[in-house]
């Protein structure tokens, strides 16, 4: 298999945001002859994200650029918050048409994925790779939690481990991804470094002109020129834990520091109650991703306080580090040991832990100039996160798969 005809089909739910400029970047410039399938057509009917709280459509075009198909989802009720809402029973036989050299999974939790996992590779005719962000850092932290159901911990385990033998490699996203698949089998000779990413250029790009949006658009929300700005943006959810920072916010008590929440979700009316009573807080609606690069910019700190076992990567820290922006995190973000370095760029505090990010609030916001050299030093970090790093990994897995498969071969 050389480098001009491979073929790499890609199989996820449904056309992502974040990924979908890499598999543009990727058809243009890997030399990879890839088509995508997607599970879920979640625009044949109104889609509403239960994380936001209403209907969701990107502003970026999400299928251009790149081969894409539709396999037809069978499903009661189609779906990526269950497992039998990913229901596609002729996607063996799309991808086996495509003829693939492999099959690069995002994700297998779903009952299309698992199957095709769980057919033999010699009766699907193509090896998988997977590629996924889960980690265990929620776990490492809360081990009393864990003591109380170590059978079911134990069970999960191995099962997951079961199911990553059948895989004939593992695109792993950053450090605590590389653990979470060693602590399941997964061996070294299968892991390969394709770093999470996003479209850096787009991030990075048009500085001047994308600061005076930023300050544009604060002078429309009413936030003084003279404060500094912590920002969140995402989802006002559990797991986001927007109220934690509210919380710090109000115990530092500077009056010449603001908080701007950017988003909805369920929690947006406990915030907005809490917040009524806290000086030079601010909301702004969910903003779209042609207008993030300025929303991002137009602050001094972005922060990220997620604690529970579903958040997993938090690729708005690389979108925040792209605008050379400094960052504060929770111990369980699983970016962290990767993209955030403690007092260099930014800082990590323990998960659900108010009064530890009430102290890395103050400690940030101590030193406005070194505020600056913090964001500085991350969007030099995070340059490397980049989508040719990313498929410079899938190449180096396609390149021994493909050996694998030759030293398997009859002879």
């Amino acid at each position: 298999m050389t480098e001009a005809n491979r073929r790499l089909a890609i199989v996820t739910t449904h056309p992502i945001q974040y990924y979908a400029p890499w598999f543009r970047w990727m058809a243009a410039n890997s030399g990879i002859d890839l088509k995508v399938f997607y599970l879920w057509d979640r625009s044949a009917s109104a889609h509403r994200d239960p994380g936001f709280g209403h209907a969701v459509e990107w502003d970026l075009p999400l299928l251009e650029g790149y081969e894409s198909e539709f396999v037809p989802n069978e499903a009661k009720r189609p779906g990526t918050d269950r497992f039998r809402g990913i229901r596609n029973s002729k996607l063996e036989s799309r991808i086996k048409a495509f003829a693939p050299d492999a099959a690069l999974l995002i994700g297998y939790r779903y009952d299309s994925l698992l199957r095709l996992i769980l057919t033999s590779e010699r009766k699907r005719g193509f090896p998988l790779l997977l590629r996924g962000d889960s980690h265990r850092l929620s776990a490492q932290n809360a081990k009393g939690e864990m003591r109380k159901a170590e059978l079911k911990e134990f069970v999960r385990r191995k099962a997951i481990s079961a199911i990553f033998r059948r895989i004939s490699g593992f695109l792993y996203v950053g450090k605590a991804n590389r653990d979470y698949f060693r602590l399941h089998g997964v061996p070294e000779e299968k892991l390969f470094f394709a770093p999470h990413a996003v479209d850096n250029d787009r991030f990075m790009g048009n500085r001047d002109r994308v600061q005076q949006e930023a300050v544009a658009w604060r002078r429309e929300l009413g936030i003084s020129a003279d404060h500094l700005l912590v920002l969140f943006a995402g989802k006002f959810e559990d797991k986001k834990r927007p109220l934690d920072l509210l919380e710090a916010f109000r115990f530092i008590g500077r009056s010449d520091v603001s908080l701007l929440f950017v988003g909805s979700g369920k929690q947006e009316s406990e915030l907005r109650n809490r917040a009524a009573s806290v000086a030079n807080v601010f909301f702004a609606p969910f903003q779209n991703q042609s207008v993030m690069p300025r929303t991002y910019a137009a602050s001094d700190l972005f922060v990220l306080p997620s604690y529970g076992p579903e958040e997993t990567w938090g690729l708005a820290i690389n979108e925040a580090l792209c605008l050379a922006r400094p960052v504060i995190i929770s111990s369980h973000v699983g970016c962290g040991p990767d993209l955030v370095r403690q007092g260099e760029n930014g800082l990590i505090f323990p998960a659900g832990d108010v009064e530890a990010l009430t102290t890395a609030l103050h400690e940030a916001l101590s030193d406005p100039m070194r505020l600056k050299q913090w964001g500085e030093a991350g969007r030099k970090i995070v340059s490397n996160y980049n989508y040719a790093a990313a498929t410079g990994g899938l190449l180096t897995a396609l390149e021994a798969v493909a050996l694998n498969c030759a030293e398997r071969a009859p002879r």
